[in-house]
Formats: structure tokens, sequence, C-alpha cells
């Protein structure tokens, strides 16, 4: 348990070093790191882990940390797991607190922020790529995924409402369709 422990704490420890973009940007490397490499839990719960950070308050890649690590070793597991996500950053901003002002001109810089951002990019795209690739594939599903974006992107609805109205559209879908399959 305590090697288990100290792994987590690493791996999060890592995924929060070297991840620049916030947590949808963190969001395939925890999965890479947790079903892929560790096998700590399967893709289905990284799905579920996914939409349940994302539906409470605070940042996803806290949120995912945590569930994870609640998951994987228990409370001890959630509070490694956390600490490796959060630690890296707390460091990084209070080393940058110091020098940024000298630094915050310089074009280099800014052109490196630019790569980052692009960079970013790509891991939120991969990331909803790989979350699309395991959504159910009925018209249901699309139409939510659908509405959520549309409703997300171009207005300025509290995501918490778009979450809460994709869950109960859902809960009423399969509620229907469970009375039609006992007819």
């Amino acid at each position: 348990m305590k090697n288990r422990v100290i792994k987590l704490f690493l791996t999060f420890f890592r995924i929060g070093l070297f991840t620049f973009g916030g947590g949808y940007a963190m969001i395939p490397l925890m999965q890479r790191e947790t079903v892929e490499k560790n096998g700590w839990i399967s893709d289905d719960d990284i799905l579920e882990i996914i939409a349940i950070a994302e539906s409470t308050p605070g940042p996803i890649a806290i949120n995912s940390a945590t569930f994870i690590g609640y998951k994987t070793a228990g409370v001890i597991g959630s509070v490694a797991a956390t600490l490796g996500t959060v630690l890296p950053s707390f460091i990084i901003i209070l080393i940058i607190s110091f020098f940024l002002r000298q630094f915050q001109d310089i074009q280099a810089v800014k052109f490196a922020f630019n790569g980052i951002r692009a960079g970013v990019l790509a891991l939120l795209i991969k990331a909803w790529w790989n979350m699309f690739k395991k959504m159910p594939k009925h018209s249901v599903a699309y139409a939510i995924a659908t509405g959520a974006f549309v409703v997300s992107a171009f207005t300025d609805v509290n995501i918490l409402i778009v979450i809460t109205g994709c869950g109960i559209v859902g809960l009423v879908t399969s509620i229907i369709a469970g009375r039609r399959i006992k007819q």
C-alpha cells in the first residue's frame, strides 16, 4: 500500500509538473498513466471520474486526481494524488512570481507561451477525441453532446446548468428506454 501511495504521488507530481494549460490538458496524461501504463483503473472508470470531476466544484484536474487516488488507494491515495497534482504548480508559480516582471517583455518568452498554447490546444483535442470514441454511439448521446457544446460555446449559460441538464436528459432517456423494454 505504501509503495502504491508513493507511486500515485510521483505519477501525479509528474503530470502536474509537465502539463501546461490547466486541467483539461491533464486528462489525456491521467488516462495514459492511470489506465494504460499502471492499470489502476479502467477506461470506463476514467470516463466516470471525469464526468464526476466536471460536475463537482473545483478544478477538474484536482477533482480527477482526488477520485483516482481514492479509487486506487483510499483516502491516503486521494491525498497523495491531489498533493502530487497541486504541488508542482504551486512551486512553479512561487518561483515565477519572483522573476516574471523581469522577463515578461522579452519577445522569446512571448513566443514560448504562444507555442505552449498551441500544444495545449492539441492536448485538448486529443482528450475530446478519446472521450468521443468511448461515448455511447446512439442518437441521444450525439444530441446531448451537440447540444451541450452549442450551449456552452455560444451562450453564457453556466456550465453547471449545462451538465445538470445533460444528466437530466440522460436519466429521462434511460427511464423511457427502460419502460419500452418492459412493455
